[in-house]
């Protein structure tokens, strides 16, 4: 969009918490010449000293497990996406008439480049890497950014106009956009996630449909054909709507017939590759394939270069990640697993003789569904975390008993190696969100790495 960048220069800005996304853009508004506030719940002292020694060096100033006195002072407010909006001093800023805003939402009207969003419950990361590495391998100048890793911002700032930016975006950045507008835009699944935050499923896909929300007719949204949910919500689109489905032939859109991988416009069937040709496992990832693939081909990438990425990709760390076999037992790392239903898909991608360690922050799930799946396929649950208990009510009123609790990481993959048979799997899909215990899911999963190495030891 690259709106007039005198906007934000020499306005008043308060970045509220200063994760990896209120840092980019803290820093962002600092390069645009605007008079930058920081807000974070923590101490001072638990944050990193050389980071709060840079902004107060470049003006800011820094409110820790403090909040400024007056909001009606800022011109505009720019939320981390782990920050509630319907946070107290939020509230009072927008009813004092502040405009309150998001990252990726300034990360669009600041930046330049072609945007292509993808959203869903699950297969965000995974379809967002395979799409970014297709585009990259066709010769665009690609940006892989948002939720998956690097700042919006911290990309659109310095883009061209001819680059691409190939965006993951969580219901948390959507729900504070008002302009943002995407080439390319796709929801893969909705499925209960986060429903702490957002209460009710309507309000959770209302949050979702934001990604289309601006689109207009020489746009397109890519969408799950097989997901009632989404497709509901792609009526109300004003882009080309094209459908991906795993179980059926589409007249238009991404589907799979007769194990192979198939993209139908008005020209014509064009082949992407045989399911059985994958390196990534189960039926999710084919739907998420049949994502990539499509926004690849709507975008104008040549079908060869997609079929080629497709074939020669391996998925991305923390999402059904082999990590080793030892004395016969296969371990995966499934960290990013945050939800019910990311879990099932994993349970179902390996099928049966499973070792699941699960437990975390359940963001206000219900685990009954999940524990009713468990029979047939979990062979012993083994639980961590804060709300792990939860877990094994569930799975006990499912009539599952062979449930062991656990500390820590360490103890739950030692506990699972104890009791894994040669030919079992050993799955970290924790079904739960991390931060009762780690920063992210990313350290979750690799402290489960270095237990795994640890064994091979």
């Amino acid at each position: 969009m690259n709106a007039n960048l005198d906007n934000i220069k020499n306005k008043n800005i308060l970045i509220v918490g200063l994760g990896r996304s209120g840092i980019a853009a803290a820093q962002a508004m600092l390069k645009l010449g605007a008079r930058v506030s920081i807000q974070d719940s923590k101490k001072e002292e638990t944050v990193d000293r050389s980071l709060v020694s840079f902004f107060r060096e470049k003006g800011a100033t820094c409110y820790f497990d403090d909040i400024p006195k007056d909001m009606a002072e800022f011109d505009m407010v720019i939320l981390s996406p782990g920050v509630n909006p319907e946070l107290p001093f939020i509230a009072e800023a927008r009813d004092k008439g502040v405009e309150i805003t998001g990252e990726l939402e300034i990360a669009y009207r600041i930046g330049r480049g072609n945007f292509v969003a993808i959203t869903g419950t699950n297969g965000k990361t995974t379809t967002t890497t395979l799409t970014g590495e297709i585009f990259a391998a066709s010769g665009r100048k690609t940006h892989v950014a948002g939720n998956i890793g690097t700042a919006v911002i911290a990309e659109s700032i310095e883009a061209e106009e001819e680059d691409w930016l190939v965006t993951e975006t969580s219901s948390f950045q959507l729900e504070t956009t008002r302009y943002f507008k995407p080439r390319i835009s796709a929801i893969l699944n909705i499925t209960p996630d986060h429903l702490n935050r957002h209460h009710t499923m309507k309000a959770y896909g209302e949050a979702k449909a934001k990604i289309f929300a601006n689109q207009s007719a020489d746009g397109y949204l890519i969408v799950n054909g097989d997901d009632r949910f989404c497709m509901e919500l792609a009526e109300r689109s004003k882009a080309k709507v094209v459908p991906f489905s795993s179980t059926r032939i589409l007249d238009f859109g991404a589907f799979v017939r007769d194990g192979m991988m198939t993209v139908r416009d008005e020209t014509g069937d064009h082949d992407i590759c045989r399911t059985d040709e994958l390196k990534i496992i189960g039926v999710h990832n084919v739907e998420n394939v049949l994502a990539a693939s499509a926004i690849s081909y709507f975008a104008g990438i040549d079908i060869k270069v997609i079929a080629d990425t497709v074939r020669n990709f391996a998925g991305v760390a923390h999402r059904l990640e082999f990590c080793a076999e030892v004395d016969g037992v296969r371990y995966y790392n499934d960290s990013k697993g945050t939800n019910t239903d990311a879990t099932l898909i994993a349970l179902n991608a390996i099928g049966k003789d499973i070792i699941l360690i699960a437990g975390g922050d359940a963001k206000g799930q219900n685990f009954d569904g999940l524990a009713g799946e468990f029979k047939g396929r979990v062979k012993a649950l083994v639980l961590l975390g804060r709300d792990g208990f939860m877990i094994k009510d569930a799975a006990e009123k499912a009539g599952f008993t062979r449930i062991y609790q656990c500390r820590n990481m360490d103890e739950c993959v030692f506990k699972a190696r104890d009791i894994a048979a040669p030919g079992d799997t050993v799955l970290l899909s924790p079904a739960c969100a991390s931060w009762d215990m780690y920063d992210n899911f990313e350290q979750r999963g690799d402290h489960f790495k270095d237990c795994v190495r640890r064994l091979e030891e």
